[in-house]
C-alpha cells in the first residue's frame, strides 16, 4: 500500500517551450536508464530479498522512482505544452507530434519504446543489488549529459536534483548489498537435519 501526496517531490515551473530539450529528455521517463524501468526492477526484484533492510530499500527506492517519473515527464509535457507546430517540426520531434501529439510516451531520446527487455530480475540478491549499484550510476551520468545539453534554469535544477537522488540510491543500495553479503556469511546457530527420506537414493 502506498500513500500518495498529490505534489511533486521536486517542483517543475518551466516557462519556455523547448520540444528540442523534451525529446532528449524523455528518455529519463522510458529509455534504457529511465525512472520506469528502474521502478519496475526494484520494485520487482524486492520479492525476493533475503534481508529485511534490502526488502525495504528495494520498495523505498522503487516508490521514490515513481515519484521520479512524475517529475520527468512534468518536464517534458511542461516544454512541449506551448510550442508551436514550426518549433516542434524545427526540433525534429515532427515524427513523434505525429504518434503522440503533445502526450507524454515512455520512450528513449532515440525514439525507442520502453521494454522490459530494459531491466532484470534474477532472483539471486547479490546479482540483482548488483544491477542496481550499476543502473543508478548509469541513470546518474544520464542526467549529467543531460545538464550538459541546457543553460535553463527552470530545466537545470528539477536535472540535477534528480542527479542528486541517484548518488543517494546508488550508496543505499550499497548499504543494502553489505547486509545481504554479512548475512550470508553469518554462521546458522542451528541447522534442521534432512529426514531420512531425503537421504535415501530409491
Amino acid at each position: 500500500m502506498w500513500s500518495y501526496d498529490k505534489i511533486l517531490e521536486f517542483p517543475v515551473k518551466i516557462k519556455n517551450p523547448n520540444p528540442a530539450l523534451a525529446k532528449i529528455i524523455i528518455s529519463q521517463y522510458g529509455g534504457p536508464d529511465g525512472e520506469l524501468a528502474a521502478s519496475i526492477r526494484y520494485l520487482s526484484q524486492r520479492f525476493t530479498m533475503i534481508t529485511p533492510e534490502a526488502i525495504a530499500t528495494l520498495n523505498d527506492i522503487g516508490t521514490e522512482e515513481l515519484a521520479h517519473l512524475e517529475i520527468v515527464g512534468a518536464m517534458v509535457h511542461q516544454l512541449m505544452k506551448n510550442a508551436s507546430i514550426e518549433e516542434i517540426e524545427r526540433a525534429g520531434v515532427g515524427p513523434y507530434y505525429t504518434d503522440h501529439g503533445k502526450g507524454v510516451y515512455p520512450q528513449a531520446a532515440a525514439g525507442v519504446p520502453f521494454t522490459a527487455a530494459f531491466i532484470q530480475v534474477k532472483g539471486d540478491p547479490i546479482v540483482d543489488l548488483t544491477e542496481d549499484l550499476a543502473a543508478e550510476q548509469k541513470a546518474r551520468g544520464t542526467y549529467e549529459w543531460l545538464i550538459n545539453q541546457t543553460d535553463d534554469p527552470d530545466v537545470l535544477e528539477p536535472l540535477k536534483f534528480l542527479r542528486e537522488r541517484e548518488v543517494v540510491h546508488y550508496q543505499r543500495f550499497g548499504e543494502a548489498l553489505r547486509k545481504v553479503q554479512d548475512y550470508l556469511q553469518e554462521p546458522r546457530l542451528f541447522i534442521m537435519p534432512k529426514p531420512d527420506f531425503m537421504n535415501r537414493n530409491d
